[in-house]
Parts: structure tokens; C-alpha cells; sequence
């Protein structure tokens, strides 16, 4: 049963960053009324909006697509590690 939970909770962080990491190159080619990003940026904006608050851009970068990514990373790894230790 924990290896179970633990696959959903690898695969669902793996989804966050593969959604992150195709918003985030999508970003350059297409615009932000194009259909698909705006069904990205719905998905990704609750995520990403208290991350904005507290890290503003800087210049042209927006570094919070990074720092989420790294968030979901260190908490699957903590939730995965919890489970295993149970």
C-alpha cells in the first residue's frame, strides 16, 4: 500500500513539473491568449501566485516556475521519504 501511494505521489509531482517546464517554453512561441496556454496558466496560476508574491521578477526573469519546481521536488521527496519511514 505505501508503494502505491508513493507512485501516485512521484507521478503527480512529475505531472506539476512536465505542466511547469511546457508553460514555461510555450511561453516563447506562442501568445498569452493562445487557448492552450491560457489552459496552462489556469492550471498553473494557483500554484505559482503566492510564489510571485513573495519572489518578484527580476528583469525579464520570472523565477517562480523554477522555484515551484524545486518545492514540489523537495516535498515528494519528504512525503515519499515520511511513508517509507513508516
Amino acid at each position: 500500500m505505501v508503494n502505491f501511494i508513493t507512485s501516485i505521489i512521484n507521478l503527480l509531482a512529475n505531472l506539476i513539473v512536465l505542466v511547469v517546464i511546457i508553460d514555461s517554453i510555450l511561453s516563447y512561441f506562442l501568445s498569452p491568449n493562445h487557448p492552450v496556454r491560457n489552459a496552462l496558466d489556469h492550471v498553473l496560476y494557483p500554484l505559482l501566485t503566492p510564489i510571485r508574491r513573495i519572489v518578484p521578477v527580476m528583469g525579464m526573469f520570472d523565477l517562480s516556475p523554477l522555484i515551484l519546481i524545486i518545492l514540489v521536488e523537495i516535498l515528494s521527496y519528504a512525503l515519499t521519504s515520511f511513508l517509507h519511514a513508516l
